[in-house]
């Protein structure tokens, strides 16, 4: 096959690891590849990369012309392959980043070009800022069919259950529905990095708000004297610097026995800093894939913290343990106040759906959403803003009596999980396993007629997505 894979760039990240999995094998099964993007690859990179400086992101720009866009595609791929390839793979066709882009997807879909897009992330699930820029750019018909084409040369790899959920409901066939987790892979190595004050609780990440880092901090705060705590590494993004710096300041204050943006400090390998941990924690309160909940297992390290059971059913499902996490971290709402916490969530819903212009919410949306944050006289503490959670943390920190009242705590699976897991990991997400599902995907795409275009229910999509029970302030 010759397959041209296109993506907004090839910066360090989840999508140009992908990208470089599927080139690698992709090309040792005798396939041709070639790479589209606007910047140049990593070093090393397994196959042929074309620039194309109209994939770049344009939010600081005046977008560019589809079809000045679509006529530089085409002629990287025939640089690349020497002719037109058999299929485009697509990664994040719509996420509003280069607003050309969605309509030379409608376009090559239209022209009857064999089509898969791979969608990692949405933006409907927390980047209303994108999803304004789409619907400020094209009309409602053309909106739709920008964003979701629906046909039978058009297929979509998906990487979670829910996505996959999702886009059923919006009218996409089965057939036509790819599962595409992505490969998980490390080097083995025996390498550790010595000198740790005691037992290292890693959250291998970096630390953006969506990583829920008040809630690692809690834990930190319910550490005992031979604990330690750290997270990998700093957020890059200049929106994220100042609530960053806020929870560097807050453990400094408490003197917390954590050590921020760890990776940056020491020489040592990814692959070096997992295995010297006692535990791998995860606070995270929304994933794509969930790496983290996958990779620390291939060296035998146990995984703690907070579950995502949107993102880790299909690891379940393939026979992956992780009965160790929660599901929620529970407070008495009495600590907070119920008023202030009403107030929390009428605000943060109505701010929620305001970002995306829809009708404020009614009574019964708000009791929705209410009924998923308090449990019992409990509220979960991952649903919380960063000003709710520091006073908490402050409290907890200045109170045994209060750190009794928590639940659950932090637990580390037994050692027998640890082989169980390594092995179901190891055999159910391998690369070459990966490579296998990616050419079935390629040979039911290619064996699929071309037909009439029409368009998945984009309003749909994004009603599943904002349900009221999705509402965690760190979203916002």
């Amino acid at each position: 096959m010759r397959i041209a894979i296109v993506h907004y760039h090839l910066r360090t990240g989840g999508v140009t690891r992908v990208i470089e999995h599927a080139s690698r094998l992709l090309r040792r099964l005798g396939h041709e590849v070639v790479v589209l993007a606007s910047g140049l690859p990593p070093e090393g990179f397994p196959a042929t990369v074309v620039r194309v400086e109209e994939l770049a992101y344009d939010e600081e720009a005046s977008p560019r012309e589809a079809e000045v866009l679509k006529n530089a595609l085409l002629k990287g791929a025939v640089t690349g392959l020497g002719t037109a390839p058999d299929l485009w793979h697509i990664h994040n066709h719509h996420l509003g980043k280069n607003l050309a882009l969605p309509q030379v997807v409608a376009e090559m879909a239209e022209e009857g070009q064999h089509l898969l897009l791979q969608i990692h992330n949405f933006p409907e699930d927390g980047r209303s800022y994108n999803y304004r820029r789409l619907r400020a750019r094209f009309p409602k018909k053309a909106f739709e069919r920008c964003l979701y084409p629906h046909a039978d040369h058009v297929h979509y790899a998906l990487i979670n259950a829910r996505d996959r959920g999702f886009l059923r409901s919006a009218g996409l066939d089965e057939s036509r529905l790819h599962w595409l987790p992505n490969p998980v892979f490390l080097p083995q190595g025996e390498e550790t990095v010595p000198g740790w004050p005691g037992r290292l609780w890693l959250y291998p990440t970096r630390a953006i708000r969506r990583k829920n880092i008040g809630e690692f901090l809690l834990w930190a705060a319910m550490a005992g004297p031979e604990d330690f705590f750290a997270t990998s590494l700093a957020p890059e993004n200049p929106r994220e610097q100042a609530g960053y710096r806020s929870w560097v300041r807050l453990a400094n204050e408490l003197k917390l026995p954590v050590k921020f943006d760890l990776a940056s400090q020491t020489s040592a390998s990814f692959t070096a800093l997992l295995r010297s941990a006692h535990c791998i924690v995860t606070t995270s309160i929304t994933e794509g894939f969930g790496m983290a909940f996958l990779e620390p297992w291939l060296l035998e390290r146990p995984v703690t913290g907070r579950d995502l059971p949107e993102i880790t059913t299909d690891f379940i499902r393939a026979g992956v343990d992780l009965s160790a996490l929660y599901a929620r971290l529970e407070i008495p709402v009495e600590w907070i106040g119920e008023r202030v916490l009403r107030a929390a969530v009428e605000q943060g819903l109505r701010s929620w759906w305001d970002h995306y212009q829809l009708a404020e919410p009614d009574e019964e949306a708000l009791e929705r959403a209410w009924r998923a944050w308090v449990v019992e006289g409990r509220v979960d503490f991952g649903r919380l803003d960063e000003a709710m959670q520091g006073w908490l943390i402050r409290h907890l920190a200045g109170s045994s009596e209060a750190r009794q009242e928590l639940t659950p705590r932090l637990r580390i699976p037994p050692h027998e999980t640890l082989a169980h897991n390594r092995e179901t990991v190891t055999r159910v997400f391998d690369e070459h396993l990966f490579g296998d599902r990616l050419c079935a995907a390629y040979q039911r795409l290619l064996a699929s007629p071309c037909s009439a275009v029409g368009t998945l229910d984009s309003a749909t999509v994004l009603d599943r997505f904002l349900q009221p029970e999705r509402l965690y302030l760190l979203r916002l």
